[in-house]
């Protein structure tokens, strides 16, 4: 990350985009992925921009009509891997492109596929975790909850019964000294072998009714845990690779509903009505926090471990040093004037920032 930010954007290029999406940017030093939609709201479409230019080399367009609360567009990052794009929508379509040219290598339908029970009200959230040769799917069905399918060929691998699917993405890592996927259903957080699809543990929180949305975070063989309704929890994992159901350590004040936070050294920083800042060294205890209104509802947060960048919803960035003990050295930067709808999480190659608006992608250059 830079030092600081300059005080205005250095704007390599603009691309206009049809509608509104919440789907991350992916990103090469070639190549840059967003979501879109087309024809009256009822057709996905992944466009690839040329990374110098904002120029469109190649859409994947499909069929994709319904009705969801914030909207039909996907909300799932794409995800680039070994000269192949993995692309999910809101209603459970999943195409493997290759990456230069857009030829579509495989698709499938989670829905139609495995037939989950009822289709999730803020639709397929979930990004693709690709773990080895296989992608892991969260469609949510009884009989088929977690699915890994072969990432070269779309063909089912694994299907893992049990409940429905979450909002958050799945993680993979190493826990207790197990290797395993992690992440929520619908009602519990929970582990899973990568290789078979095995359930190794379930934990339900004390308090129901959590959206499960933010994704949970991997911290030195412990895991960082934070929901709407039972705030933020550090918890660590028996020689066996199961979780320990007493969190070693809790915080309840952060406890955003769709934002992630991020780990810089031994502090957690999250955007909950307000940014804050928790030391993972001290039980997490408040190191500080800052009102500001680009931290009032939302903001997608990345990290260099030096310092923390955030992307508010209105479209500005925000960098600070991590390791201050208070919001202090603090650089902004307004990508986007008068935009209130900035969900998507940006991209970030070199010096670059690929930064979706509601009706734009910009790439900006953040300078040194």
């Amino acid at each position: 990350m830079p030092e600081k930010l300059p005080p205005r954007p250095a704007v390599v290029w603009r691309t206009e985009l049809a509608s509104k999406s919440l789907g991350g940017v992916a990103a090469t030093a070639e190549y840059v992925i967003v979501s879109d939609r087309e024809l009256n709201d009822t057709v996905d479409v992944f466009r690839c921009l040329r990374a110098d230019t904002g120029k469109e080399a190649w859409a994947v367009r499909y069929p994709a009509a319904g009705a969801l609360d914030y909207g039909n567009s996907p909300r799932a990052t794409p995800v680039i891997r070994d000269g192949l794009v993995y692309l999910h929508g809101a209603f459970g379509n999943v195409t493997c492109a290759e990456l230069a040219t857009g030829k579509v290598v495989w698709d499938l339908n989670t829905h139609d596929e495995f037939e989950p029970a009822a289709q999730p009200k803020w639709g397929t959230c979930s990004t693709p975790l690709l773990v080895g040769d296989r992608l892991v799917l969260n469609p949510g069905a009884k009989d088929a909850s977690l699915v890994a399918v072969d990432a070269k060929t779309g063909k089912v691998l694994w299907k893992s019964p049990g409940r429905a699917a979450g909002y958050g993405s799945l993680i993979h890592g190493t826990f207790g000294g197990v290797g395993q996927v992690v992440g929520h259903d619908a009602d519990s957080l929970g582990g899973w072998d990568p290789a078979t699809g095995r359930r190794l543990w379930r934990l339900i929180p004390d308090r129901p009714g959590d959206f499960n949305v933010p994704t949970p975070i991997a911290v030195g063989g412990r895991l960082f845990v934070t929901t709407e309704n039972n705030g933020s929890r550090l918890y660590e994992f028996g020689a066996d690779g199961r979780i320990v159901p007493r969190p070693a350590a809790a915080n309840r004040t952060l406890n955003p509903d769709t934002h992630t936070p991020v780990v810089a050294g031994n502090r957690v920083f999250g955007v909950s009505r307000r940014l804050y800042c928790l030391d993972l060294a001290d039980g997490l205890k408040m190191v500080w926090e800052a009102a500001d209104s680009a931290f009032a509802a939302y903001g997608s947060a990345v990290t260099d471990g030096r310092r923390v960048l955030i992307l508010s919803l209105h479209g500005e960035l925000i960098l600070f040093d991590a390791a201050a003990g208070e919001f202090d050295g603090v650089t902004r930067m307004k990508v986007f004037d008068g935009d209130r709808g900035v969900y998507a999480h940006p991209a970030f190659v070199g010096r670059r920032a690929y930064v979706r608006g509601s009706t734009q992608v910009v790439c900006v250059d953040l300078g040194r």
